[in-house]
């Protein structure tokens, strides 16, 4: 039975780490999180996601105003240089729109979102939905990242990581899976469960 800790060593680097992007609950690194979000959410690697994401906010492109700001072709081109390809034209357009929703709706901080929610985690997945390209899939990988941050979420296991976790022999109800690590590690737990299903 693989252990815990294995899975930490093995796979716990989570994607927003990946990204570099530093996890506060300030509106930079959220808005940065809900950028790799949008990236993650079609069928492409998360490694090349999070290469995009990387470019993207070399390019200073880090903040939803930078992001408005950038031209079209600056966001196809940071896109092109991570091998973001067959999406980089209609993500270069998507990053655009959720930048300027984010800005209009939620005066571009994320933490209003949250409170607009009332930190109910279903109403934040609903509320993250309405982001360009965020379906259930891209609100999950938010939230499972989030729960770092935001405590109302956690525990947060998507049905992915759910499933990896009954295959390797750990508890599937998420309530006792949280229980073998540390709340600082849960967000590390999820994506280590997600990841060791694509090694």
């Amino acid at each position: 039975m693989t252990t815990v800790q294995d899975l930490l060593e093995r796979h716990g680097t989570t994607y927003a780490e990946q990204a570099g992007i530093r996890l506060r609950d300030t509106p930079a690194p959220l808005y940065q999180l809900l950028v790799l979000t949008q990236l993650c959410a079609i069928r492409i690697r998360a490694d090349t996601a999070a290469d995009a994401a990387r470019e993207l906010f070399a390019d200073g492109l880090r903040t939803p105003r930078a992001m408005t700001g950038s031209s079209w072709q600056q966001r196809v081109d940071a896109l092109g240089r991570a091998h973001y390809v067959r999406y980089d034209e209609s993500t270069a357009t998507v990053l655009g729109e959720g930048a300027a929703l984010v800005r209009e709706r939620w005066h571009g901080d994320l933490r209003r979102l949250r409170e607009e929610a009332e930190r109910d985690p279903a109403a934040i997945g609903r509320l993250l939905r309405e982001v360009p390209r965020i379906g259930p899939v891209g609100a999950d990988i938010f939230r499972r990242e989030a729960q770092l941050l935001w405590p109302e979420l956690r525990p947060f296991f998507d049905r992915r990581a759910l499933s990896a976790a009954a295959g390797l022999g750990l508890p599937r109800e998420p309530d006792a899976l949280a229980a073998l690590v540390r709340p600082d590690d849960l967000a590390r737990l999820s994506t280590a469960l997600v990841r060791s299903t694509l090694s």
